[in-house]
């Protein structure tokens, strides 16, 4: 009987360990790395004092990648990292970290990220990001990692179209003291290499020029609550329709949600704009909760709908 025991304990932990893909003292060694790199995290969002933020964001970063290098960490969940985005597509073929550091204050924000692929033999092949979107404003653009244009991501949907995989990223970019940003890029492979971009998003449900986007970016005021996000249900993407508190559109700071919905269907390899979801605004769609840095944390809490 002990014998029996015995062996269907050392069968499950087996289980647990090849679960991960790697040896009981690789995932210890995850395993204490990842606690490392929880104070770090938690000093580069919550520290008072700027100069105290960055250098737990510098350390941050060399960290992560040597716990990266840990064979097989692609399959280590990273879950205690609250101050970090990572999210999967539903092939798991990849993971993106992404997380913000406030250099001065709670106005403006500096993105930072790394794309993880999985590999059969466990080896890292990680792509860093490195944010471009401070240095431009011309965010209809195709391009690499080297130029990404940064955002804290929460969601990643998948399409296909012709043989090319779309990835299309929900993120949140602060912007400045008066106005956030939403955006929709897409993630696709060439040559095995990440480009960010895609002419994908059209208008005017034709293929006329200047209809498509690349990317799509929302601003509004800085506290207007803007959803943005994927229906399963519906197989849709839904975001807000926003009006100005003034009158004045052209003053991205003064949008707020009116109460009407907007949203992107996925048909023959573009998201079509859809002008009105609902025809009535009697319910708000369950979008997730905002990231809220003045408590410095990434919320995952749904937002409540409205009354």
């Amino acid at each position: 009987m002990i014998l029996k025991t015995a062996i269907i304990f050392i069968l499950l932990l087996c289980g647990s360990v090849f679960a991960y893909g790697q040896s009981a003292a690789n995932l210890d060694l995850l395993q204490k790395r990842s606690d490392s790199l929880k104070i770090f995290a938690h000093g580069m969002v919550n520290n008072f004092d700027a100069s105290e933020r960055y250098k737990s964001c510098v350390e941050f970063i060399p960290h992560l990648v040597e716990t990266l290098k840990v064979p097989y960490s692609f399959n280590y969940p990273f879950d205690s990292l609250k101050e970090v985005s990572i999210i999967y597509p539903k092939d798991s073929s990849f993971r993106i970290f992404t997380w913000a550091f406030t250099p001065n204050d709670e106005m403006s924000y500096r993105f930072y990220g790394a794309l993880q692929m999985r590999t059969k033999n466990g080896e890292l092949k990680l792509f860093p990001l490195f944010d471009n979107s401070e240095y431009t404003r011309d965010f209809d653009t195709i391009t690499s990692n080297k130029a990404w244009i940064g955002a804290l991501y929460y969601n990643i949907v998948t399409t296909k179209s012709k043989g090319i995989t779309y990835y299309t990223l929900f993120g949140w970019h602060g912007y400045n003291f008066r106005s956030n940003e939403k955006l929709l890029d897409v993630l696709t492979f060439k040559d095995d290499e990440p480009v960010f971009g895609a002419p994908v998003f059209n208008f005017k449900n034709t293929n006329a020029p200047g209809d498509i986007k690349n990317r799509f970016i929302l601003i509004y005021k800085r506290n207007g609550n803007l959803g943005l996000n994927y229906d399963p249900d519906k197989n849709i993407i839904i975001f807000d329709h926003l009006t100005s508190l003034v009158g004045k559109p052209e003053e991205k700071y003064t949008l707020v949600p009116d109460g009407t919905y907007e949203g992107f269907r996925w048909e023959h390899g573009y998201w079509m704009h859809i002008s009105k979801v609902f025809h009535s605004t009697s319910k708000r769609p369950p979008f997730p909760g905002p990231v809220n840095f003045r408590k410095n944390i990434l919320e995952k809490e749904q937002i409540k709908q409205d009354e």
